[in-house]
């Protein structure tokens, strides 16, 4: 069964129906005198099940449905949603757009995007892939992760639970200038949770995937053995002396670097004036073996998608060449704003990778970053929000591994690394070849030359 059709059974309205309903706003927003619109409506459904201690915890259903128009009155804009599709509440909400637009101030920046920007063509992405699990299947499935976790190790004395979620979702975005696409999408998930040890000194930690297609996750037994194996591993941890050391951030925590960047040379920060990045377009701010790309088209890709928020053609991007930075992240306001044209990111980023150009940097496995780094700390784990997107400068509470030699010899927690986010760029010595991916940042683990680290 293709897509197509099988979207058309398992949701509340068919596409049709939504891009008729969303015709019918645009409609009567410019009979009742707005001089442009744009509208989206969406309806998807999920399920989730918890399973702790074998037994079942918790048996979630929901069904989604909302719309939302913006209405322009020259320069003018008001917002209003619903979440009630009948024609009546429909018209209601285009009214409540109009009355809000009417008290609002002129922004010469607000509008449509520019028409010769829309997306005329809609590749298929492969990004809907139903899943057909009954609950009694996804109760089996939770059961597994976890007891696939406590079965790993005797150390791991309790859980949290395993979870199996799925998600399916349609949706319809149009505006006045012509452009009207959509189309529907999936996400599915499993994770677990436990913790090790005894009493006094208990651990916890945990693991999880996410994929389109179920059938590219990972089994439930492998979900929860990795979280024992993260668990146990954190066992007996100790605390480290305050020094200056490289800085080795696993996979997944490595991600968050990139978001960091990310909202520093999106537009809102930069029109605010309110980015540690300001002013530095073309110039180099990551190490010279550093490339970023923005990737709209992934097959599967947990952020593809053929336009942007505003119905923007998306387009592959070079963001960051070399080390030197190359483009921003803007939607048509923000691009407006500082004299530029919208890149496609109305909604933020798409699938970004970082890939690394130096040498052995990008092709070393996660045993050869930490030969590389030979003497430091892995950092598995951050806490807080220690991050000022105006300075750059970075300090979050930390728990992870001192590594000697290469390899790693105990735990390590209640510490904070500290550093500023420009010198980290900079200062990125490798970037391995170990990519997880768990949403839109896409790189391995990434060595950071030096940082403070604060302990006792």
């Amino acid at each position: 069964m293709n897509a197509l059709v099988s979207s058309t059974l398992r949701f509340s309205h068919s596409a049709d129906s939504l891009r008729n309903i969303v015709q019918d706003m645009l409609d009567y927003a410019k009979q009742r005198g707005a001089s442009a619109a744009s509208a989206e409506v969406s309806v998807g459904f999920g399920q989730g099940v918890t399973v702790r201690q074998g037994e079942v915890e918790t048996i979630e259903y929901n069904r989604d449905k909302g719309l939302g128009i913006t209405v322009y009155l020259g320069q003018q804009r008001g917002n209003a949603s619903t979440s009630d599709f009948s024609p009546q509440a429909v018209r209601d909400t285009v009214d409540a757009a109009l009355s809000i637009a009417r008290y609002t101030a002129k922004d010469d920046c607000s509008g449509l995007p520019d028409a010769d920007m829309l997306a005329r063509d809609c590749p298929d992405m492969e990004l809907y892939h139903p899943w057909d699990l009954p609950v009694d299947a996804a109760i089996e499935l939770a059961q597994q992760c976890e007891q696939a976790a406590l079965d790993t190790d005797a150390r791991v004395s309790n859980s949290e639970g395993a979870t199996v979620n799925l998600h399916e979702a349609q949706f319809i975005t149009a505006n006045s200038l012509g452009f009207m696409g959509g189309f529907p999408t999936s996400r599915h998930s499993l994770s677990c949770a436990v913790i090790a040890g005894p009493d006094d000194a208990m651990e916890r930690d945990y693991w999880y995937a996410v994929a389109r297609d179920a059938k590219d996750l990972p089994s439930a037994r492998q979900v929860g053995r990795i979280a024992a194996e993260r668990t146990v591993r954190r066992l007996n941890a100790r605390q480290l002396e305050t020094m200056q050391a490289p800085v080795l951030f696993e996979a997944p925590i490595a991600s968050g670097l990139l978001g960091s960047f990310v909202n520093a040379v999106s537009g809102g920060s930069l029109y605010r004036k309110s980015s540690f990045l300001l002013d530095q377009l073309d110039q180099t701010i990551f190490a010279p073996h550093i490339n970023i790309a923005d990737v709209p088209d992934i097959r599967k890709g947990l952020a593809s998608s053929p336009f942007d928020d505003e119905g923007v053609q998306t387009q592959r991007r070079v963001i960051v060449e070399n080390g030197v930075l190359r483009g921003y992240f803007l939607g048509s306001y923000s691009a407006r704003k500082l004299g530029l044209r919208s890149t496609g990111n109305a909604g933020g980023n798409h699938n970004l990778v970082l890939k690394s150009s130096g040498g052995q940097s990008g092709e070393l496995d996660f045993a050869g970053m930490l030969k590389t780094m030979s003497r430091g700390l892995l950092v598995t784990e951050l806490l807080g929000q220690g991050v000022n997107a105006v300075t750059g400068d970075y300090s979050r509470g930390a728990a992870g591994f001192w590594v000697e030699h290469g390899e790693i010899q105990y735990p390590v927690q209640e510490i904070t690394i500290a550093g500023n986010l420009k010198d980290m760029f900079r200062n990125i010595i490798a970037v391995g070849n170990d990519v997880l991916v768990q949403g839109s940042r896409q790189c391995g683990s990434i060595l950071v030359e030096s940082m403070t680290i604060a302990g006792r």
